[in-house]
C-alpha cells in the first residue's frame, strides 16, 4: 500500500456540481459541510482482468455489497426501482457502529457512478468509482471529495484520525473486493493519494 497526503487548493480540489436535473432534496454539498475538505483517490492497477473497464463498473453497479467488506460496510437500495443503478437512486450504506451514510446516486455512465451524500451521513461531499484502460492493464479508482458534517465528526475524522482509518480500511477493501471481481491481478499494491483543503480557505 502506498500513502501520500499534500495540501490542496481550491481551485484543483472541488467536485464538479451535479447535474442540474438531479433532485438535490436532502443532499449535504461539501459546503454544507465542516472542517477541512479532504481530496482522496483510491487506485488499482489490475493486470490479467477478464473483463473489460465497462463490464467491471456494471457489475460494481449492478451489487455493490458483491465487493464491500462485510464486516465494514453493506449497500443496500433504498429507493429506486429494482434492476441495474439509475440516476436518482438512493442507498443506505450501513456501517459497524455510527457510521452509516445514505447516499444518491448523480451519474451513471458506462465506465464510471457518482454519489451524493445526504442528510445523516457523516459527510458532505461526493465519491466516484470508475475504470479505465491503461495499456493492457485495468485502472479502478474510488476517488471522495468530502469534508465532516459537523464539529464532533471533524473531531473523530480530522483531530483523532479515528473514523479517517476506518473509511480507509473500508475503501482499500472494496479495491480488493474490485480486483477479485475483476478475475485479475493486483500490480504493485494499492495506492492511496489524500488533498487536503483547509477549512479556513473554504470559507473565504
Amino acid at each position: 500500500m502506498y500513502r501520500d497526503e499534500i495540501e490542496g487548493s481550491i481551485a484543483e480540489d472541488l467536485p464538479s456540481p451535479p447535474p442540474k436535473h438531479l433532485n438535490l432534496d436532502g443532499v449535504q454539498a461539501v459546503e454544507d459541510g465542516t472542517g477541512p475538505l479532504f481530496h482522496r483517490r483510491y487506485r488499482a492497477r489490475i493486470r490479467e482482468s477478464d473483463v473489460g473497464p465497462d463490464e467491471l463498473v456494471a457489475l460494481v453497479a449492478e451489487d455493490p455489497d458483491r465487493v464491500a467488506p462485510s464486516e465494514f460496510a453493506t449497500f443496500r437500495r433504498v429507493d429506486g426501482e429494482e434492476g441495474p443503478m439509475r440516476v436518482g437512486d438512493d442507498y443506505l450504506v450501513r456501517m459497524a457502529g455510527p457510521w452509516d451514510g445514505p447516499v444518491r446516486v448523480s451519474t451513471r455512465r458506462p465506465d464510471s457512478f457518482r454519489l451524493l451524500t445526504l442528510e445523516g451521513h457523516l459527510e458532505a461531499g461526493q465519491i466516484e468509482f470508475r475504470a479505465c484502460r491503461d495499456g493492457d492493464r485495468l485502472v479502478f479508482e474510488i476517488e471522495s471529495w468530502a469534508r465532516s458534517k459537523d464539529r464532533l465528526t471533524d473531531l473523530l475524522y480530522d483531530r483523532l484520525r479515528m473514523s479517517k482509518e476506518v473509511q480507509l480500511h473500508m475503501w482499500t477493501s472494496t479495491l480488493e473486493g474490485i480486483v477479485g471481481l475483476s478475475g485479475g491481478k493486483l500490480e504493485r499494491g494499492l495506492e492511496i493519494h489524500t488533498r487536503t483543503v483547509a477549512e479556513a480557505g473554504l470559507d473565504e
